[in-house]
Order: C-alpha cells, then sequence, then structure tokens
C-alpha cells in the first residue's frame, strides 16, 4: 500500500516532514531567473525552465534526509503547458531520487470525471495497447464534500497503482471554520468527515494500521489535531499549515500516535526561500534548503518524544 511506502522513507530518514515544491519566481535565484528569461524570452516557457531548474536544485539537496515533496499544481499550472511540463518532470525527478511525491491538487468531481483526474495523477491511462503514466505522483490530495461519489472511483484507482489520498478535514486557513466547525447532529463537519476517512480507508489496509486514505489537517488548530488523532486511528495525516502559516512543533505533536507515527508535517515556504531569511547568498539555495530541512527535522521530531 501507498502509505506503507511513505512511513518506510519517513523511518528511513528519521524525519516526519514534507518539502512543499510552490515555486513563484521570487523564490528564485535572480541569476537563475536571468539566465532562462535570456534563452527564452520573457515567456512562460523561460519562467518554467528555471522553476524546474529550482526544483532539481532542492530535490538533489533533500532527497536523503526529506522522505517526500508535495508540489501545488497550482503554482504549474499558472505557467499553462510549460508549467504542467516542469510538474510532470519534477516528479520523475523526484520519484527517481526515491522520495515519496504527494500532488497536492485538491481534486474533486464525481464518477468519470473523478476517475480522470485520478488516472492523470496517481494512475495509468491506456493508449491503444499501451499503458501510460501521465504525471506519476504517489498521492493526491483531494477534496471529499462531494461525498462518497466523488472518493469511490478514487479508491479503486489507488488499489490498481498502488496510490493513495489525502481527504480535506480541518484545513489551516482561518476561515475553515465557516464551513468545517458547523455541527451536524451535535458533530462537527470535520470530525464528520474524518469519520468518513476512517471508513473508506477500510479498503486500503496497511501493514502499519494506517490506510491508504489520509486526512489533511492544519497545523494551526492544534486542539483539533488531538481530538482527530483519538478519533481516527488508521488515518494517517499531511499537516500543512507549519512555519509561514504560524504552526509550530508543539501544534503538530498531537498528530503523531503513541510510536511517533501517524503524520507528515508540510513546510513550503521555509524550505523554498531558507536562503532569503538566512541572508546568504541566492545561489546557496539549496544548501540553505537543506539546513532548514534538519532544524524542521529536530524541532518536530523533538516535540513528538
Amino acid at each position: 500500500m501507498a502509505l506503507d511506502r511513505l512511513i518506510d522513507a519517513v523511518k528511513r530518514t528519521g524525519n516526519p516532514t514534507v518539502a512543499g515544491l510552490d515555486p513563484k519566481l521570487e523564490y528564485l535565484p535572480p541569476s537563475m531567473v536571468s539566465r532562462h528569461l535570456q534563452e527564452y524570452g520573457e515567456t512562460l516557457e523561460g519562467a518554467a525552465a528555471a522553476i524546474l531548474e529550482f526544483n532539481k536544485g532542492l530535490i538533489d539537496a533533500l532527497w536523503d534526509i526529506v522522505p517526500a515533496i508535495k508540489p501545488q499544481a497550482a503554482y504549474y499550472e499558472i505557467l499553462g503547458w510549460p508549467g504542467i511540463r516542469a510538474l510532470a518532470e519534477t516528479i520523475v525527478y523526484a520519484r527517481a531520487k526515491g522520495m515519496f511525491v504527494i500532488t497536492d491538487g485538491k481534486r474533486n468531481d464525481i464518477g468519470t470525471t473523478m476517475e480522470a483526474y485520478a488516472a492523470a495523477h496517481m494512475g495509468r491511462v491506456r493508449v491503444g495497447e499501451a499503458s501510460c503514466t501521465p504525471f506519476g505522483g504517489d498521492a493526491l490530495t483531494v477534496n471529499g464534500y462531494l461525498g462518497s461519489d466523488g472518493i469511490r472511483p478514487l479508491l479503486e484507482v489507488c488499489r490498481q497503482a498502488d496510490t493513495a489520498i489525502f481527504v480535506l478535514v480541518k484545513t489551516s486557513n482561518p476561515s475553515s471554520g465557516e464551513l468545517q466547525d458547523r455541527l451536524i447532529d451535535g458533530q462537527p463537519v470535520y470530525r464528520r468527515m474524518g469519520e468518513m476517512c476512517e471508513k473508506w480507508g477500510e479498503e486500503l489496509p496497511g501493514r502499519y494500521g494506517y490506510s491508504g486514505v489520509g486526512a489533511v489537517v492544519g497545523a494551526t488548530w492544534p486542539q483539533q489535531i488531538e481530538e482527530l488523532r483519538q478519533a481516527l486511528p488508521r488515518t494517517y495525516f499531511l499537516v500543512p499549515g507549519y512555519g509561514a502559516q504560524g504552526g509550530g512543533a508543539a501544534d503538530v505533536a498531537g498528530a503523531f500516535d503513541d510510536k511517533g507515527m501517524g503524520a507528515i508535517v508540510n513546510s513550503s515556504r521555509g524550505i523554498l526561500c531558507a536562503w532569503k531569511k538566512e541572508g546568504c547568498a541566492p545561489e546557496e539555495f539549496a544548501a540553505a534548503a537543506r539546513r532548514e530541512a534538519l532544524r524542521m527535522k529536530a524541532d518536530i521530531v523533538g516535540a513528538i518524544r
């Protein structure tokens, strides 16, 4: 099962974190951007080429200490087809280095449309007699608020392709409570969604006790993290909101079980922009990202022990 591979990677590196690859041109070294724009002109192709080089530099610096990456699809889609190609090549490059890839797409639909999303991002597509891999991610973030009609098509693809999903449950943004905290029969919506993840996950059991249906639970809600960890013993958590969004190590500690397992914590800007925070030379972006990843690892591991 796919999340078994993620847990294996977390155990191998001793690091329950994921690097979010959400690049903007202003996060890149200016000389890198200038070089590609000189080659391609001020075009989407030039921007995408710069971002791909940046991503590869980060992956080279992180692959042996960070178990996974999480590219946010929107940052590539904004660059049109060159950006989509950069996303695909980033995924291929990371997986070749042995990293687990969570595509952050938050896809949401029903029936054959959801089947298409699933096949695109974490499955295979039949072309004549050939079976082709469009993007090749290991997992996909999804929105479960269309109910089971939007999740069941994913489960079949997960079974066939040995992939996984992370369902939005309690998100890190400030307005999440407008819907997710509303009560249904005395229970908040996020709790009901979490329980649905537990149920869906029964179809994708894993050897560590966690299923192939994970939950997105934000670091900015530590009380709800602890509540959900107790209520969802078979659901693995993807935890955004650490660092730039305000969540700290103490806030995410409740996402882990008594064995120190059960969650992986994301940092995006903290890693991508580490060179800016340190004030080091832009060309040292990869080394700065590695230092930040090691600092984050120590911070979180220290909090869950």
